[in-house]
């Protein structure tokens, strides 16, 4: 009676120009490559929630057809006119696919938005890295931007503060749930 649902899981992306195996190699195990590339596909959350939007279009389409052949047969029911459309979709089964891809979508931008003021923090927290070595030794850590060490020491130092303050806050607040009175001479 109508089509088979689309499949929840994403389609594997295509590979890119010069990604495949080699010439005459035929086919065999993927390579490490492709291999790094698809799982970072599945989970970055923005190229999820990419290619599941197709799917919610179709889905949601599947959705509204089965509903209204559903309204037709029961409306020709309830006038009394036999249908011989047959069986049709279960309309509740439309629905839970609908709203599993919805649900799909919705985690998919939560972790997004994580990944993104996670982000952001570490930006704030640690804008660059400190060298491990002097530069005649070996160079940087990370070969990318860093700080000097006098530089460092007022970001280490606002990293302490910050875990003070949260340390006396959730002392406090500990204190409080616990009924205990802060020690004399404290805040």
């Amino acid at each position: 009676p109508g089509a088979p649902p689309p499949p929840l899981r994403a389609p594997a992306p295509p590979l890119a120009p010069g990604a495949g195996p080699a010439q005459g190699a035929g086919p065999g195990p993927p390579l490490p490559a492709q291999v790094a590339a698809a799982q970072a596909q599945d989970f970055d959350p923005v190229q999820r929630f990419r290619l599941l939007i197709p799917q919610l279009k179709e889905s949601l389409q599947t959705l509204m057809k089965v509903a209204a052949q559903n309204l037709v047969q029961n409306s020709n029911i309830d006038n009394g006119q036999k249908s011989a459309d047959g069986a049709l979709q279960r309309f509740d089964k439309s629905l839970e696919e609908f709203y599993a891809l919805c649900d799909q979508l919705e985690l998919c931008l939560r972790l997004a938005h994580e990944c993104l003021s996670q982000s952001f923090d570490s930006a704030k927290h640690a804008p660059a890295l400190v060298p491990a070595a002097p530069k005649g030794e070996g160079g940087t850590a990370g070969g990318g931007e860093s700080l000097p060490y006098t530089q460092y020491l007022p970001l280490i130092k606002a990293q302490i503060a910050g875990a003070k303050d949260i340390h006396n806050a959730l002392l406090e607040g500990a204190n409080k749930i616990t009924g205990k009175l802060p020690p004399p001479g404290g805040p």
